[in-house]
This record gives C-alpha cells, structure tokens and sequence, in this order.
C-alpha cells in the first residue's frame, strides 16, 4: 500500500472517529428526549405535527402496537409511492414528458424505498421526473432511515427497560428521527455538496453539440450523432440523503461515478464520510442509551476490526491490477493496476473504499462498476453484504441486527462455561434463542433460494451478459444486495424484468420486515424481564475476549452459510484467470 494510500485512509477513519462521540452523543439526547439546542428551531415543527397526526407523545406502546403502526406506516409508503410513479405522466414537474412507470417496475421501486435498500432497475434520468424523484424517492429515503433508527431504538429500550411492556411511540421516533438528526445533517450536507458543483435545479434537460462526430449503425444505414441531452434536476439533495440514510440508489443511472452527483475528489470524500458517519456514531449512541458506553466502544470495534481488513484486501488486489493482462506480449498492455470500471478521478483508493463502505454499511451507492473488479476485490463486497450487513450496516438496521449477533455469542459462551447466559443483566433465554435463530437464517436461505431459482429458470439465465462463474457472481450478488435491504448491483445483470423486478420486491419485504418483526418481538421479550445483578461469575461483554469471539461467530456463520456459493462464483472466476 502506497503512503499516498495510507495518508488518505488515516485521514478518512480518523475524522470519522472525531465524529462519532459527538453525533452519537446528541442522537442518544434525541431519542431520550432531552433538551438540546434544535429545540427551538424544530420544537414547534414537532410538535405541530403531533397536533394535525393526533399523535400523543406520552403514549408509548408494546412491541406488537409498535410493530403494527411500523408495517402500517411502510404499507401506505408503498402504496403512495407506487402510486406516484404509475401517474407520473400527468403529474408537473416532468420537463421531459416522461410516460407512467410500468406495473412490475414500480412494484420493486415502491418497496425497494420503503426498506430502505433503494435498489433501483431503471435510469434515472431516462425513467422519472422531477417530482417523482423529489417526492417519492427522496421523501422515502428520509422515512426509511428514520424508521429502522426508530427500530433499534425500541430493541435498546427492551434491553435498557425492566419489568415493563413499552417500547417507546413509533411515531413520536420516527418524527424526532427526522426532523432532529437526518433533516438538519441533509441540509449541511447539501450546502457542502451544491459547493463542489453538484447541481440542484428544476431545469429542463440541455441539448449540447458534440465536439467530435459519432458515427454508428441503424438499420444498415450509417448515422452520425451531432448532440447529446445533459440531464439537469434537484440532484444534490437527493444525494445528500441517501449517503447519510444509508439509502443509496441514484439520480442518474451511474450513481456516484456521475460528475453531476459527485464531481470533485473533495465530494467523494465528503459523501464516503456521509455513508459511514450515522451507522459508526448509533454504536455510541447505544452505549449512552444502555449507560454503559464501553458496550458501545466494544460493538463499535468488533465492527471496525473486520471492516479495516476488508478494505486493506480489496484495495490490494485492484491495486495489483489483472494479472491476464500482464502475462500478454507488448508492454503497453502492461499495468500495475486495475483502473477498468473506474473513474481516474477517484482511482483504485477510493473506488475500493467506497465499495467495501457502502456494502459494509447497507448504503448501496457506488462511484465505480464493481462488475469490473478483480474477481477476489468483487468478493469482498459480496461477502460484507452476506454477513448480514452488520459491519456498521444500514441506518439502525445494522447495529440491531449486530446486537443478535451478540446475544449468540454470549449465549455460546454461556454454554461454553457453564453458566446462565445474560447480556447487561438480562438473562438470554429460550424465546430469545428462537426468535435471533429465525432472525440470522431467514437472510441466507432467502438468498440463496432466490438464487438457485435465477440460475435454474430461463427467465433468471435470459438477464445474465457473463455466463459462467462470473454470471453466478451476478445473480447471487443481486438477491444479496435486494434482500438485506443494500441495493448496490454488480452490473452486468438485466434487473428490469417482470422476474427480477417481481422477485426482487418480494425477497426486499422479507428481508426488512422478517427481520424487523423479530427484532421487535425480543425487544418485547427483554423488557419484560427483571435485570439480575451483575456478579464475580457474570460474563463481561466489553472486553478485548468477548470482541475476538464475536467477530469470530460472524465470520464463522458467515463463512459456513455462504461460502460453497461464493466458491462457485468468486473464487472459480479467479482461479480460471491465473490459468489465462
């Protein structure tokens, strides 16, 4: 790894841990609802709202009322949304006339925004107005994140609580989630971004004359391309938060690789802060919340222990370049790195920084074509997606389902000493057990079903460009992506089918939802119990022993579920390359 390297990456982790003390400090305040300094700014947005929604704010409720105002609230989501786009053509702020969103494509875009994965089958430019993007995509991304922070803030209150049924209010989270932490953090970040030159208008789309000719075939007839349309649009506050809600997806088709959606080195590095920043502060966050912050520090290590050498791999290996190209005949052949697929803007760095931080975090954006990594650098990605997406993860959704992770940890070290298994003074019992057993084995078998559906059917093969082990790579990499919730693709896959689209709707509802239900309903479980006091024999849960066996039962599971599919996919492609 080159200094130049190593200078970037240090200075990238190091404004992010700056960052997480304060920003997880001030989240912990909101949630709590303590008094801070947006009070007065948003007090009375707030409480405006609770007065037109009817909402009580003191009126909490159990887990199942929780659950139920949760699927509700997604469920009219999904149906405004769909909405939206189906009526598109007669709606304003559509300069460019476009037509209604067909039915199975506007199925899978409704639900893939209202889970928060934001997966995205289309071009943007080329599919949806102005107000379809403004209102339904970008009102979404807001409303996703907020409500898997909403989520995990019941999950922290079942472990925080004792001997009591309530979880919070969903509404009041969900408001305070918006308005006090995403909404403030958008509008700075937008100012940044609009600064570097990404563009926020409502302009029609620009017609420009090409400095040098086309020529291209139609019909046996030879044709020249003279001009090209410049899509315009409200990028910059689209962008601002689907990096901060971990929401992904795009305004344009190539995402962040487009200069209109990140234009300048200093805005790549600005929205990779972005996608990290909330999922890194929610570990600090918990810690306040529990009043233990060193179970905080201790999530928030494990995490950053199997992120950085991630990240290390996947920049070794595209920095070494395609070893193919190498061994043909002519040095101008030659390189010492794999720039195919990336922009000479950002190079091999930051192209496997933002890879491995928006697969590791459920963001799903990307700013070059993972399609085009080297087969082991592709792997990684793939791989940090299948563990569930709990290394940091998405907004919420990342750190609650880390939090099961822990609860099988102490409940197999519990085993493993003898002793009740207990986390902060809750005693981790059958219900518990069942319910993170359904909770990890419904994202795998849901994957890898789905996928063995998309390479066994003619209508699963018809989307793959790259037979072989590289088209396996492509169809797995999809159903991972779609069903916890990430929404980055690997390319090279024709998602816009009446499969894909239909399939790809459903697994996205399993995989936020599935997970989400259970989450709440051992939130339940915990809050009812009494905390037993902490002695000589309890289990400490912050410490250097316990990380190790944490990360090791994640990357054990992991490895054990998906391995003999990502030997079929990753690492066969590779070993066919070195035998080019």
């Amino acid at each position: 790894m080159t200094d130049n390297a190593i200078l970037q990456l240090v200075l990238y982790l190091g404004i992010l841990l700056l960052l997480v003390k304060p920003l997880g400090l001030y989240m912990a305040w909101v949630y709590e609802r303590n008094p801070c300094f947006m009070d007065q700014v948003v007090g009375p947005i707030e409480r405006g709202l609770y007065r037109v929604c009817h909402i009580q704010p003191e009126q909490e409720m159990d887990w199942r009322d929780y659950a139920k105002s949760m699927l509700v609230f997604s469920l009219l989501g999904v149906l405004s949304l769909y909405a939206i786009q189906r009526f598109q053509a007669f709606l304003p702020l559509n300069p460019q006339g476009f037509s209604a969103v067909s039915s199975d494509l506007a199925f899978n875009t409704a639900i893939s925004f209202v889970t928060n994965t934001d997966w995205q089958a289309y071009a943007g430019e080329n599919t949806l107005g102005y107000l379809t993007q403004m209102s339904g995509l970008t009102v979404h991304n807001f409303l996703s994140a907020a409500t898997g922070m909403s989520i995990l803030m019941a999950f922290i209150r079942g472990i925080q609580r004792r001997e009591t049924t309530l979880l919070g209010n969903f509404w009041v989270d969900t408001i305070r989630g918006t308005l006090y932490i995403l909404l403030p953090l958008s509008i700075i970040f937008t100012l940044l971004l609009v600064s570097q030159g990404v563009i926020q208008n409502f302009k029609g789309y620009q017609k420009a004359n090409l400095i040098q000719k086309i020529t291209y075939q139609e019909s046996n007839q030879q044709k020249e391309l003279t001009e090209q349309w410049i899509p315009m649009g409200p990028v910059a506050s689209q962008v601002a938060i689907k990096q901060l809600g971990t929401n992904g997806g795009g305004f344009f088709n190539t995402n962040s690789a487009h200069p209109f959606e990140n234009p300048t080195p200093l805005s790549n590095f600005l929205e990779m802060l972005a996608i990290m920043l909330i999922p890194m502060a929610l570990c600090y966050t918990f810690g306040v919340m529990v009043q233990d912050t060193r179970q905080g520090i201790a999530i928030f290590l494990a995490m950053f222990c199997i992120f950085v050498p991630l990240l290390c791999v996947t920049f070794t290996v595209e920095q070494q370049g395609n070893s193919a190209l190498t061994k043909i005949e002519g040095k101008h052949l030659q390189q010492t790195k794999n720039m195919e697929g990336k922009e000479t803007r950002f190079g091999p760095l930051n192209s496997a920084l933002w890879a491995t931080a928006t697969t590791a975090t459920g963001n799903g954006s990307v700013n070059a074509m993972l399609d085009s990594f080297m087969p082991l650098a592709g792997l990684i990605p793939l791989w940090l997606i299948d563990l569930g997406e709990i290394v940091f993860g998405g907004i919420g959704s990342g750190l609650y389902q880390m939090l099961i992770f822990i609860i099988i940890t102490v409940f197999v070290s519990g085993l493993m000493v003898g002793r009740t298994p207990e986390y902060l003074g809750k005693k981790i019992e059958s219900v518990e057990m069942k319910l993170a057993s359904a909770t990890i084995l419904v994202m795998p078998l849901t994957v890898l079903i789905c996928s063995a559906i998309g390479v066994l059917t003619q209508m699963g093969k018809a989307a793959i460009a790259n037979p072989g082990a590289h088209g396996l790579t492509e169809i797995l990499y999809a159903f991972s992506s779609m069903t916890n919730n990430n929404g980055s693709a690997f390319a090279g896959l024709n998602a816009n089918t009446f499969f894909y689209n239909t399939l790809g709707g459903v697994v996205m509802l399993v995989g936020r939802f599935w997970i989400a239900i259970p989450i709440l309903a051992m939130a339940g479980s915990l809050a009812e119990k009494k905390c037993v006091a902490i002695n000589a024999g309890t289990l400490p849960t912050h410490t250097p022993l316990f990380i190790t066996v944490l990360i090791s039962i994640v990357l054990i599971i992991g490895a054990l579920v998906f391995f003999p599919a990502v030997a079929l996919g990753p690492i066969v492609e590779h070993l066919m390359m070195l035998k080019v």
